[in-house]
């Protein structure tokens, strides 16, 4: 399909900018990608012009505009059917554990916000943070299918969302258990992710935790 632009935000702190590309950039689809900087004057206005929601990522397509992380990984998979696992157990588990991260893990984001630029180190977490991290081990243990080193074996749509995650916890020195660790080291050396990640080092601008 040709005429496809991903709006992205800050690629240093933008988490669900991340998966939107993550999902783009791992598809047979060919796309251009826009950056928005967020939280500046412009920003919003520049957003809700574009769509509704006046975020992004946002995927601008021939036929219109899609936004949100997870609708835009969804439209990749549409062109794209092995994003997903290919038995249909694993598949809806896939799902539900991308939206357990897309409504959930609160605490988490906001005391540990996304910053690729950060060096590691750790912080007091609080109670409802700690309890984020051990529920994320948890998820990622009870859905895990054992075939490969990523949730379910082959790299798929779930990576993408985790992906962020792997990198909170590398950039605040989380203590994880040695599986959790591990598949988070599998996603930090990606070679699709480090892509995003060296754009991110170079970024120079100020910028917004979020």
């Amino acid at each position: 399909m040709d005429g496809l632009t991903l709006l992205i935000g800050n690629r240093r702190t933008s988490s669900w900018s991340l998966r939107g590309w993550l999902a783009l950039a791992k598809s047979n689809l060919t796309f251009d990608t826009e950056l928005v900087l967020l939280d500046t004057p412009e920003t919003h206005a520049t957003l809700k012009a574009l769509s509704p929601s006046a975020t992004v990522p946002l995927l601008k397509t021939p036929a219109g505009a899609i936004w949100d992380s997870l609708a835009i990984a969804e439209f990749a998979a549409e062109h794209c059917p092995e994003l997903w696992p290919s038995d249909p157990h694993q598949r809806a588990l896939a799902r539900a554990a991308c939206a357990q991260m897309h409504s959930g893990f609160f605490a988490l984001r906001d005391q540990c916000p996304m910053d690729l630029q950060r060096a590691p180190e750790p912080v007091e977490l609080s109670d409802k943070t700690r309890r984020d991290v051990e529920n994320m081990q948890d998820l990622w243990t009870s859905v895990r299918s054992g075939e490969g080193p990523h949730l379910f074996g082959a790299w798929s749509l779930a990576d993408a969302f985790f992906t962020p995650v792997a990198e909170r916890f590398r950039a605040y020195a989380v203590n994880l258990q040695p599986q959790a660790q591990a598949y988070c080291d599998t996603l930090l050396n990606d070679d699709t992710f480090r892509v995003w990640k060296e754009a991110a080092l170079a970024e120079t601008f100020q910028t917004v935790l979020d």
